[in-house]
């Protein structure tokens, strides 16, 4: 099942369930207006929206041509959006990248920080980058969409709490994260607003490559139009979602519509290419003594997309550009 969310008329959008090649949607029932308040009763709105997932895809009822620049994400706002860092590849070369060294408990214990959601971006919406010195970068994600998940979640029960997956694009600040993680108190100013996918799917949707709580398919990037980077999103997963789930619990419970992400997709082969700038600077100071790629400017364009092994495009194309304020 595919669902997205229209613009308006409230912050929070309007709910809609999407034909799974993404041509065409039908009004969600209006129990459900919201991508909220189907999560918030989910045992209810799932039947439900699974009907008419059914019903649009046999063609038994109508459906409305989709146009993504009307989207919002798939969650307009969140109550959490909260991000972890589960490739150790791209840890290892970030830390490189602002010279400092991996954390002791890098293969045991996840990295995960807690992002701004009450102002997200929509798959179209353009980046704004108010001063070029910031270092703007891209991160292409993947990300869970919880129901409620109570405090002391076990991994093995984690599978019974994700509701929909998604990408993103977690923007970030690069210039600013080295200034505000000296402080010892975490991210903030240097992660502006993160966009989301068109669609949001359940699990289902991925079949066999959605298991161990990893997405074994390729999350694809194009920057400025060229290929950059293409991926494997599963082996190299180190921590799963399960895992992520598991450690965010510890303390505290979530509730519905909290969003979990996978920390940017990498892999140790370079032909696979990155999944943020910072990782191609990291590379070339490493081979050539200097970064060489410049940070993300205003004219800029990044894609963002996944398919699965029939092709199909499952969650839709992040397509955002840099602008000027």
């Amino acid at each position: 099942m595919k669902l997205a969310s229209l613009r308006g008329p409230g912050r929070d959008g309007t709910l809609v369930v999407v034909r799974r090649d993404g041509a065409v949607f039908t009004p969600a029932p209006a129990e459900f207006p919201t991508m909220q308040a189907a999560l918030d009763r989910w045992d209810e709105s799932e039947p439900r929206l699974r009907d008419l997932a059914s019903r649009l895809e046999r063609g038994e009822i109508p459906g409305e041509p989709l146009d993504p620049q009307k989207l919002a994400p798939p969650l307009p706002r969140a109550y959490e959006w909260v991000d972890g860092s589960a490739y150790i590849n791209h840890i290892i070369l970030v830390r490189k990248a602002r010279g400092a060294e991996p954390p002791e408990t890098l293969r045991t214990d996840p990295l995960v920080y807690q992002g701004g959601s009450s102002v997200l971006l929509g798959p179209r919406e353009d980046i704004v980058l108010h001063d070029a010195r910031w270092g703007l970068d891209f991160e292409a994600e993947i990300c869970v969409i919880l129901g409620d998940v109570p405090l002391g979640t076990k991994k093995e029960d984690a599978h019974r709490h994700v509701r929909l997956l998604c990408l993103a694009n977690d923007v970030t600040l690069r210039n600013l994260v080295p200034g505000e993680l000296a402080k010892g108190f975490g991210f903030f100013q240097s992660k502006p607003a993160t966009a989301f996918s068109p669609f949001a799917v359940t699990p289902d949707e991925l079949g066999a490559s959605f298991r161990d709580g990893r997405v074994h398919l390729k999350l694809v990037s194009t920057y400025n139009g060229a290929l950059i980077g293409d991926p494997e999103a599963g082996p190299e997963m180190h921590f799963s979602f399960f895992d992520l789930v598991e450690h965010i619990t510890k303390t505290r419970a979530f509730g519905a519509g909290t969003i979990l992400g996978s920390g940017t997709v990498s892999n140790v082969d370079r032909a696979r290419g990155i999944s943020c700038l910072a990782e191609r600077r990291m590379i070339e100071t490493i081979d050539e003594g200097a970064p060489k790629t410049p940070f993300m400017k205003p004219g800029d364009t990044i894609a963002i997309e996944m398919r699965g092994e029939d092709g199909l495009d499952i969650f839709g194309r992040i397509e955002q550009k840099v602008v000027s304020p």
